[in-house]
């Protein structure tokens, strides 16, 4: 099973770049996206945004116009298709969309970010304090469980480039790579792509600032996060940085599972 995830910061805008044109070279199973800044209904009726071969499923912002949003497409048909984390103020900006077959479920998330103010960082305390519950209950029920999205948090020192002058920014705060140590620590979930790599310079977010691409001055901010037996049968990871498709990069990871 080969799963991407991309946070296209702008879907239409991620067309115009090449995406699709790169996605239909890459032999995928699972596609999650996120940051569409467009509503499912404006894709409609135009052939690139429903790729062939592919269920395509999208959740919209409904309390703003051309923000946020995720998608999922997926080679096999879903059993259920969950939309929404279950929280009024996240589920209004389009944050979340699970896909489910059999004992396995895969979610496209994208995590609210801080970094445009004090009432965007109140917002995402709220998320940090609601979405553990969630992934309680995924982690205590039967099956594998697989969320791929922009987190908007850099776990280590390792995962950006200038960690030294971005401790009391958003993305970085300790209170925030602290709760991604209890993720992979007591929630029981793993970082795929680290238990895959362990090196230095693995970025996905590039700021669009003077020649941050160019330089590798980037962050690791997009992951694959599974529980254990998902993760243990991970066999490959890329980051796809060839062309520019977005200020992120996508996130390839293969899986020794039959889908």
């Amino acid at each position: 099973m080969r799963v991407i995830t991309f946070n296209a910061n702008g879907i239409r805008a991620a067309e115009r770049k090449g995406f699709f044109d790169w996605l239909t070279t890459q032999d995928a199973d699972v596609v999650c996206i996120q940051e569409l800044k467009a509503q499912p209904h404006q894709l409609q009726g135009m052939d690139a945004f429903w790729p062939a071969g592919f269920h395509c499923f999208y959740e919209g912002a409904t309390n703003r116009k051309g923000y946020s949003g995720v998608a999922i497409y997926t080679r096999r048909e879903p059993d259920e298709v969950i939309r929404g984390m279950g929280d009024a103020e996240f589920d209004a900006e389009g944050r979340y969309i699970e896909a489910r077959f059999g004992s396995l479920s895969i979610a496209s998330l994208y995590a609210p970010s801080g970094s445009s103010g004090d009432h965007r960082q109140d917002s995402k305390e709220r998320y940090l304090a609601y979405f553990p519950k969630l992934l309680a209950e995924r982690e205590a029920a039967p099956g594998d469980y697989l969320v791929c999205g922009d987190w908007n948090i850099a776990h280590n020192e390792i995962d950006l480039k200038n960690w030294k002058n971005n401790k009391k920014n958003s993305g970085f705060l300790p209170h925030e790579r602290a709760w991604m140590d209890k993720l992979f620590g007591e929630w029981g979930f793993a970082d795929v792509f680290r238990e895959l790599n362990p090196n230095e310079d693995e970025f996905t977010w590039w700021s669009q600032r003077g020649r941050a691409w160019d330089n590798n001055v980037g962050w690791r901010i997009d992951y694959q996060v599974a529980t254990p037996a998902l993760a243990a049968k991970a066999t490959a990871e890329s980051v796809y940085r060839e062309q520019r498709l977005s200020d992120h990069a996508p996130l390839t990871i293969d899986y020794d599972v039959a889908f």
